[in-house]
């Protein structure tokens, strides 16, 4: 959530925490395929995961940008995310043992975090911060999940947030770019469906979310608060247990 200087508790988002809730959940779905099944379709849905935290970055960064009650760096926001960066890289190796080849997704979304309040920000140190990331994001690209591009995804959702949904075409190309793209590109040419399905859902990912973003729901959703940075680390825990068990 976006800090306000109101007195006046802020109206939940039930759109963004139902779309942080499908994020959570397509990301379980993919981690569920080192459990030990047979279930790699399970990374056409993991796609989507990846894409909709961007998302919801982007509202977090818009929201401030239309209020201008954050000028400069939301240092509680990136506060918390790059704690549970540092506390989620144990659980996270633990569990993806030999398929280890970046750091976990967090680092990621901070530096996209710094992009993202530097590229929409008038304050000179948050731009300079804001080049330093993507820097980093350019120079230790393979060492990130989702590489430079990964890094770049949520200055392009906030770049079309409150524009035409047609224009998510954008977000959509950064969102293919940040995965592995030829694997998926080579594989969509020998006719692999879980290759034309993680196509689909990279490109639609975002367009998908900002669907739903402008949905009026009916129904409540349970708020996603910052005990749900918990759920990260936690999950490679829970999974690491059910695939022993299952061993």
């Amino acid at each position: 959530m976006s800090e306000t200087n109101s007195t006046e508790r802020p109206v939940r988002d039930r759109a963004l925490d139902l779309l942080k809730w499908l994020a959570m959940l397509s990301m379980v779905l993919d981690h569920l395929r080192y459990v030990g099944w047979h279930v790699d379709g399970l990374y056409v849905p993991g796609r989507l995961a990846f894409a909709w935290f961007c998302l919801a970055i982007a509202v977090n960064v818009g929201r401030g940008v239309v209020r201008k009650t954050q000028p400069g760096l939301n240092w509680k926001y990136l506060t918390w995310l790059a704690v549970f960066s540092v506390l989620a890289e144990f659980p996270y190796r633990l569990y993806m043992a030999a398929e280890v080849t970046t750091l976990n997704v967090l680092p990621t979304l901070v530096l996209g975090l710094l992009v993202a309040q530097g590229v929409f920000s008038c304050s000179w140190p948050t731009r300079i911060m804001g080049v330093l990331a993507l820097s980093v994001g350019v120079v230790f690209g393979p060492q990130l999940m989702f590489g430079a591009y990964g890094v770049l995804l949520p200055t392009a959702c906030l770049l079309v947030l409150q524009r035409s949904l047609w224009l998510a075409v954008l977000p959509g190309v950064v969102c293919l770019l940040s995965n592995e793209w030829p694997k998926i590109i080579d594989g969509m040419m020998w006719g692999d469906p879980i290759s034309i399905g993680a196509l689909i859902a990279c490109l639609l990912g975002p367009f998908l979310g900002l669907a739903l973003l402008r949905w009026r729901l009916r129904f409540g959703v349970w708020p996603m608060r910052r005990w749900a940075y918990l759920i990260y680390p936690l999950h490679f825990l829970v999974l690491l247990g059910l695939r022993t068990l299952l061993s």
